[in-house]
């Protein structure tokens, strides 16, 4: 049965960025004061039956990717009539990748592109009709509602912060800011006034024992789907994701993944490998949540981050999918791509600040609610669906810590009763926020659909508590607010302040990459859905926090300080996920004796006369501090060499072979070497 439902899928067509200062919504929906089509015009994206995929390739598909002619009568028919078209693959082959993408039906997601002047809701209605078209999308545009920016650190602060008493607060870590980091370690002394304290030692992510155990490890790789990180910046250069297949700048696609130039990810706005920052209506938003991940720690500059490593090159990488660039309008289409992208190029967390106003939502305040059940969901969105489960499926490894793929949403800034979509899904991770005393930030989406809550930062909560003396901020946007790295166009030190459910998510992201990370160094393999249980079943209880009422002042950056108004915390009791994320008890819990299983030295396939290589100390415990030899039973089949701590496998002839690695502490591994003869499109 077809999923689609045209009228959930205009309606649905709403969007926020889950930040307080820097949000998102379809472009004509909601709070623009001049309604615009909320769509590109003149485009759908439509699954067809595999038949109908054959024939369009048959036609003429090439890896530039368009055809004007499908080869199915109907299809063609339908097409004829709504004006000239043309038809082109959703997601761009990628040699290295095409057969899983088959096999998830990924190949059969085509754009149409039509007569503009056709209405999309008409074209889309007669496309659905046809029994060769499974499914039909529109490609929703998406555009910041707001161009408001971060809140910089000035100099004067940021040396105060360096060289105040206070650095005492930190741990071994040497980094200049991380004693204004509440966030990360929180003493419960920040924020105080009169005798009064907004601040709960403990109300952070717990991420000070958990570095006894990891910092980071560079195999590991976050996806930030976001504005464009600013790559050069001083604590976040170190720990960028490098394609090292790739060549920058380059007019060719050296490593056939589909993206030319994706040196350190892809500007799916712009189709280009050029990562973009510094237009001026950015606003810092993905160069903030990279810093929160993996700002490089223990350099002595700046910020701290949750998995930047130990300052000896360990971070976990952050791979830049810019989704959004200035005030251009991104769209489904792009995001979508940006998914794939991440999965097949090494990425195992899927760090998303953003989703649909949730079917909960004031219409009053953001137009049209969202989707309001997963059933709504997926039937509104199937190429979204069908993306995400090609992540969380095919992301990671078989033979790594994570096999699958961990996607983690913002639940939504509108203070409603249900988090958006499609982190609200079960499938996937929807933070909400909170604030420097574990009770639930203001804009905080809550309820249905959310399975966590991080550090989001509070400044309605906090706006009575400024002073000039206040090393940590003393202005509204600065008290207990989010500190990470931001670029110099907005902020010349190079870091400010945020807020949001959008600056709660990359503390999860984060949090998840350590534990990943951990795994890594334990040498244990986990499937994604069990480090999700992990995560979500040891966190820290926050319910006892949810009494009584909780004043803030809304709206003072605009209006001046009104009346203060109220938040009736027992409302939320229950309502913030599983508690607090707790980096402390995730990592131990992966050290469970009977969490994961022990990674064993995976099976060889090779081609014959090619070469594939191995770094056999990622499957052997402490296995930097090993040596290892290679026995191969039939060595017609394949030969190896050992060098420079890599094992290279290459194929003699075609066959197969058993083998084993054995390590210098006694520990043996067996596996299977398989050497096939190859064509350009697969194995024969």
């Amino acid at each position: 049965m077809k999923k689609v439902k045209i009228y959930a899928l205009i309606a649905a067509a709403v969007l926020s960025l889950g930040s307080c200062t820097d949000t998102m919504e379809t472009e004509g929906v909601g709070k623009n004061p001049t309604p615009e089509v909320p769509y590109v015009q003149g485009e759908l994206m439509v699954k067809f039956t595999p038949e109908v995929g054959e024939m369009i390739e048959a036609a003429g598909l090439t890896r530039g990717g368009a055809v004007t002619r499908s080869g199915n009568v109907n299809v063609d028919q339908v097409l004829d009539i709504i004006g000239s078209y043309r038809l082109e693959r959703v997601f761009p082959v990628d040699k290295a990748n095409e057969e899983r993408t088959r096999k998830s039906g990924l190949h059969l997601w085509y754009v149409v592109g039509f007569d503009a002047s056709q209405s999309v809701g008409d074209v889309a209605r007669r496309l659905s009709a046809l029994g060769e078209v499974q499914n039909v999308d529109l490609n929703r545009k998406v555009k910041r509602a707001y161009d408001s920016k971060a809140v910089p650190l000035s100099a004067e602060k940021l040396a105060a912060i360096s060289n105040s008493a206070a650095q005492t607060r930190s741990v071994a870590l040497n980094d200049e800011l991380l004693a204004a980091q509440w966030n990360l370690i929180n003493r419960g002394d920040m924020f105080t006034k009169e005798g009064a304290v907004k601040s709960v030692e403990g109300a952070d992510v717990q991420v000070e024992k958990a570095w006894e155990r990891s910092t980071g490890d560079n195999s590991v790789v976050v996806a930030v789907l976001d504005e464009g990180v600013w790559i050069e910046h001083p604590d976040l250069k170190d720990n960028i994701w490098i394609n090292e297949d790739e060549v920058e700048s380059m007019t060719e696609d050296a490593d056939d993944n589909g993206y030319k130039g994706d040196i350190h990810g892809y500007n799916f706005v712009n189709n280009s490998g050029k990562i973009t920052w510094n237009d001026y209506y950015d606003s810092g938003h993905g160069s903030h949540v990279a810093g929160v991940i993996s700002a490089v720690n223990n350099n002595g500059l700046g910020v701290s981050s949750i998995a930047g490593g130990d300052g000896s090159g360990n971070g976990v990488r952050i791979m830049v999918c810019q989704i959004f660039s200035g005030n251009m309008a991104t769209s489904l289409l792009a995001t979508m791509q940006a998914i794939k992208y991440a999965a097949d190029n090494g990425a195992v967390v899927l760090q998303c600040s953003w989703g649909y106003v949730s079917g909960a939502a004031n219409i009053y305040d953001w137009g049209e609610a969202g989707f309001a059940t997963q059933e709504q969901w997926e039937a509104g969105s199937p190429l979204e669906k069908d993306a995400l489960d090609y992540f969380t499926h095919n992301a990671g490894s078989p033979n790594g810590p994570i096999d699958g793929g961990i996607a983690v949403y913002a639940a939504g800034n509108e203070s409603a009763p249900a988090a958006g979509f499609p982190g609200a899904a079960k499938e996937y991770v929807s933070v909400a926020g909170t604030a420097a005393d574990f009770t639930p930030a203001v804009y905080t989406n809550y309820g249905p659909g959310t399975t966590i809550s991080a550090p989001g930062g509070d400044q309605d909560y906090y706006w009575d508590y400024r002073y000039e003396d206040n090393i940590y901020g003393s202005n509204y946007g600065e008290l207990g607010c989010i500190l990470s790295a931001l670029p110099l166009h907005i902020a010349p030190t190079g870091y400010g302040y945020m807020e949001g459910t959008s600056m709660a998510t990359p503390h999860v992201s984060g949090v998840v990459a350590l534990g990943i990370s951990y795994a890594a160094q334990l040498r244990k393999h986990f499937k994604a859905e069990e480090l999700q249980e992990l995560l979500h079943a040891n966190v820290t209880p926050i319910d006892q926090y949810c009494t009584g009422r909780k004043t803030y002042y809304r709206y003072v950056a605009d209006l001046g300080p009104l009346q203060p108004m109220q938040l009736n915390l027992p409302d939320y009791k229950g309502q913030m996920g599983s508690g607090q994320v707790n980096a402390d008890k995730f990592l131990a819990a992966i050290a469970g004796e009977d969490a994961g299983e022990a990674m064993r030295f995976p099976n060889v396939y090779v081609a014959v006369q090619g070469a594939v290589a191995f770094v056999p100390s990622r499957y052997f415990k402490d296995g930097e501090k090993l040596t290892y030899t290679v026995k191969i039973e039939d060595e017609s089949v394949a030969t190896c060499t050992n060098e420079d701590g890599r094992v290279l496998f290459k194929g003699a002839k075609a066959g197969a072979t058993k083998a084993t690695i054995t390590a210098s502490n006694g520990e043996v591994h067996s596996f299977n070497i398989t050497v096939r003869r190859s064509t350009g499109n697969g194995w024969l």
